[in-house]
């Protein structure tokens, strides 16, 4: 095989008379490593080496002579299930270990179920309850610690340091009284669970010998004061990546590797806010488009994005390659595996998107591209505790284009997003997520206009790609609210349990 000047020997790989030392071609390497081989060059070893199923290219070694403004970032995040353990925060260092010869920007959500954790504290601190609210906070703290101790064998007393920095902020709200809105507080503490796991991550993967910069996130992505569901400012955070450790010029190392925290910004009055549960993904993708990165990688527990969520449906499928729109769509829908503002960073800078298993990361998982994708399977999304509310005319006059105009209005204002509407004459439906708090204002604002019945306990099931036996077996046994098509292409069944 001719190499024209760009070859390595691949040790153990048989050459074209049977015998080890093959001379591979630059379009080989690319094809073996999955990534773009800038060039291959004799080096005092130009071999790769398999070593616990892991690939070393001697590329790798070239590149890392290159000048680094010619190096793109690769942009992984991991969820709170990749680092619910030591077991797990161990393979987690394992798989960036792997890649931490080209610059990285690594996302890390909170540990485990520490949100859900942390919303119980806020809830108690708002409901004026400090001494549950505190006792709460406690039993988080302690996790924190117990982890980083148990994790740590050299450096827990500067991780628990940083730790106490973080802790302590919280502590002294806690010991306050609410005199600000719930969304507010629930931002402030929340956002704790962030911190506290990217402090320990960025603790072990420095004392296993990978230097990590760690970053808090709210000196770089700037927001409204949307406590909950922020909006960002893409300028003032641009300038903040170009003006910070992120910019080319002030990387302290030659491979360097960041750690930041996912879901969590500041306000310009540096209040912490939140981009929207499950908004790591979002945090990640803003990235990605901000320092123009080669790929983005969102790191879970499943082998591939599927077409229903395996938890609801044992007969779920992988699907190896979808494009951007029909990732909209699934989050449009409720699907849980991408957050729904995270793809449009990507497609503005056509930056592929790969879910992938740290549980397994051989598994070819799912590329996300601008290409068009057909045949794809039924794909289903359920979402449980579903409200639909029921907006009656009061005077029995149609209602228009003007009425219905205003509830739209309101529901902005109100950042509610339907799930499912529908028009009658003198009646419009909307199927909301269960959120009491802001159900309650949108009845309010609307009670001039119209008579209001609130339904709880529904269920919305949405189907892509449908076939009607599907959805009849999909609902066999409930009671149907509300059924709306979109085609051949979507349907959309409300039921009652």
């Amino acid at each position: 095989m001719g190499c024209g000047g760009f070859c390595a020997t691949v040790e153990g790989m048989p050459d074209s008379s049977g015998k080890p030392g093959q001379s591979v071609a630059k379009e080989d390497l690319e094809r073996i490593a999955g990534t773009k081989v800038d060039r291959v060059a004799t080096v005092d070893s130009p071999r790769i080496f398999i070593t616990n199923n892991l690939y070393f290219w001697p590329y790798l070694l070239i590149r890392n002579k290159m000048s680094m403004e010619q190096q793109r970032f690769k942009v992984f995040k991991f969820g709170g299930a990749s680092i619910n353990s030591i077991g797990r925060i161990k393979n987690v260092g394992h798989i960036i270990r792997h890649w931490q010869h080209q610059p990285l920007m690594i996302i890390i959500s909170a540990m485990g179920k520490t949100t859900n954790a942390l919303e119980k504290v806020a809830e108690a601190f708002f409901a004026g309850r400090q001494e549950e609210s505190l006792q709460l906070f406690e039993v988080v703290k302690q996790s924190h610690i117990d982890m980083a101790k148990g994790l740590l064998e050299k450096d827990f007393d500067k991780c628990l340091a940083h730790l106490s920095d973080i802790i302590t902020e919280a502590e002294w709200m806690l010991h306050d009284k609410p005199v600000r809105d719930y969304d507010y507080y629930y931002d402030q503490i929340v956002c704790l669970g962030e911190m506290m796991s990217t402090i320990m991550m960025n603790a072990y993967l420095n004392e296993t010998g990978i230097h990590t910069q760690w970053l808090d996130v709210r000196d770089i992505i700037r927001t409204d004061d949307n406590f909950r569901d922020a909006n960002v400012d893409w300028e003032v955070t641009q300038q903040a990546i170009g003006n910070g450790q992120l910019a080319t010029g002030n990387w302290q190392s030659g491979n360097p590797v960041f750690l930041t925290q996912g879901f969590v910004g500041a306000t310009d009055e540096n209040e912490s806010t939140t981009l929207g549960r499950e908004g790591s993904d979002y945090t990640a993708a803003i990235f990605a488009n901000l320092l123009d990165a080669d790929s983005m990688t969102i790191w879970k527990d499943v082998e591939s994005v599927m077409n229903a969520d395996p938890r609801q449906f044992a007969d779920a499928v992988p699907i190896p390659e979808l494009n951007y729109e029909e990732v909209i769509e699934m989050a449009y829908y409720g699907a849980q595996v991408i957050h729904p503002k995270t793809i449009k960073p990507l497609f503005q800078k056509n930056i592929p998107l790969y879910v992938k298993c740290f549980l397994d990361a051989s598994l070819p998982g799912t590329v996300i591209h601008n290409n068009v994708v057909k045949n794809l399977p039924p794909i289903i999304v359920r979402k449980e505790n579903q409200v639909l509310i029921h907006f009656h005319s009061k005077d029995y006059s149609f209602v228009g284009e003007r009425p219905v105009g205003q509830l739209y209005n309101l529901l902005e204002e109100l950042r509610i997003r339907p799930s499912l509407t529908q028009n009658g004459a003198i009646t419009f439906l909307c199927c909301v997520d269960d959120r009491e708090d802001k159900i309650q204002k949108l009845a309010f604002a609307a009670s001039d206009l119209f008579d209001i019945q609130i339904e709880k306990g529904l269920t919305l099931l949405t189907v892509r790609h449908y076939k009607e036996e599907l959805v009849l077996a999909l609902t066999e046994g409930k009671e149907i609210v509300l059924k709306q098509q979109e085609g051949n292409e979507t349907v959309q069944v409300l039921m009652r349990p």
